[in-house]
Order: C-alpha cells, then structure tokens, then sequence
C-alpha cells in the first residue's frame, strides 16, 4: 500500500489516473499534456506502474497505459478498513459514552 500512496502523492501522477478514466491513451499523448519533460514523464509512468495503478502493453512504437481501477479500489477499501470504515473493523467508542 505504501507504493499506492506514495504514486498517489504527486499532484501530476493523480492527473495521469484522472485522463486514464476515460480511456487508454499513449505515453506520448499524455506528456503532451504537462509542462515537464518526456523523461520526467517517464519517471512518473514508471511509479504508477510499480504501484500497480497503470498497465502498459506495446502499440507498435507506442506504449499505451491504462487505468487499473481495481487496484485503487482495493487500496481504498483496505485504507478505509483501517479506520474502520466500510463495517470490517469495530467501531472505536466514542468520547463520554458508556460503551
């Protein structure tokens, strides 16, 4: 979980997740849309990657990413469980009750 959170603390990395919600697009197309280098952009891919965020696969010359939503998801679930959100884990008491 600590890959999925440190990808997710770069403001440019979560604009990446957030054109991967409507669709794959090419590595290419996407550093397009920020004012940093292709190298940098690569960085960024590569960390998305090895948290398990994005998935790339070949297209002729072209690498092609895509979202991997359901590894977010599972990431937000076991986060929200930490903090017994989602009614895994029991709830803490509360200041001045009696539980």
């Amino acid at each position: 979980m600590n890959g999925i959170f440190k990808a997710l603390a770069d403001p440019t990395r979560r604009k990446v997740l957030e054109l991967l919600r409507q669709g794959p697009m090419a590595a290419g197309e996407l550093s397009d849309r920020f004012p940093v280098s292709r190298p940098t952009m690569s960085a960024h891919f590569n960390i998305l990657r090895e948290a398990g965020l994005i998935a790339a696969h070949r297209d002729g010359k072209s690498i092609v990413y895509r979202l991997q939503l359901s590894v977010l998801e599972d990431a937000l679930l076991s986060f929200g469980q930490l903090f017994g959100i989602g009614g895994t884990a029991p709830a803490a008491p509360r200041e001045g009750s009696s539980a």
